[in-house]
């Protein structure tokens, strides 16, 4: 059963919540977008800042872009508007710790007790792709098919939102095959990091 650990996202706590732990943002890092476990520098990489994080037991330094604060910045829309126009249950959490302890997420919501919600505030442009598009963004299905396997739950909503432009909304279902392609991407990816971290240990000497 997962763990709901209610704190403020962003706080010490919330990245406390997260040191040594496969993210649902940061799925991308290990599963191509149909879900095949990826290989090469881009999974070392995130592997080296997962064993330095449990290392030191504390976070890597986090950079922002400006792009990344307007975000946040629209956010504050977002929700005004979602409120106004989704007749939504949605309870704020900080953190979802899968069952396994080892994978987590920080939806943006959870919603009654089978859904969840992932809002994003992309740049203009981005936006309107997605609206073109009309489906979630490839970019953002590791994120919400993440959350899903975190959570247990059934559906997840995906909004993409920027003011004065009509919203993307968008249902994705929970897909068992989805799940367990996750499942073991995680698995071939703890069993190289488990296997790293004792090496690391017997250097330590």
């Amino acid at each position: 059963m997962a763990r709901i650990i209610d704190c403020e996202q962003g706080s010490s706590e919330w990245l406390q919540c997260r040191i040594g732990k496969v993210t649902a943002s940061e799925l991308s890092n290990i599963v191509t977008p149909e879900f095949s476990a990826r290989k090469g520098d881009m999974v070392k990489s995130y592997m080296c800042e997962k064993l330095a994080e449990q290392w030191f037991g504390r976070p890597l330094p986090q950079f922002s872009t400006w792009e990344t604060e307007q975000g946040k910045l629209r956010e504050d829309d977002a929700w005004k508007w979602l409120a106004l126009t989704q007749s939504l249950k949605v309870s704020r959490v900080g953190f979802v710790e899968h069952e396994s302890g080892r994978f987590g997420a920080s939806p943006d919501g959870l919603i009654g007790e089978d859904g969840g919600l992932e809002i994003k505030c992309p740049q203009l442009k981005n936006h309107f792709r997605y609206l073109m598009d009309g489906e979630v963004p490839k970019d953002y299905l590791a994120q919400v098919h993440g959350s899903l396997y975190a959570t247990g739950r059934k559906w997840w909503k995906f909004i993409s939102y920027y003011p004065g432009a009509p919203a993307l909304v968008f249902t994705v279902n929970r897909d068992e095959a989805i799940i367990a392609k996750i499942d073991a991407a995680l698995s071939a990816f703890y069993a190289q990091y488990n296997a790293a971290m004792q090496t690391l240990k017997g250097q330590d000497r």
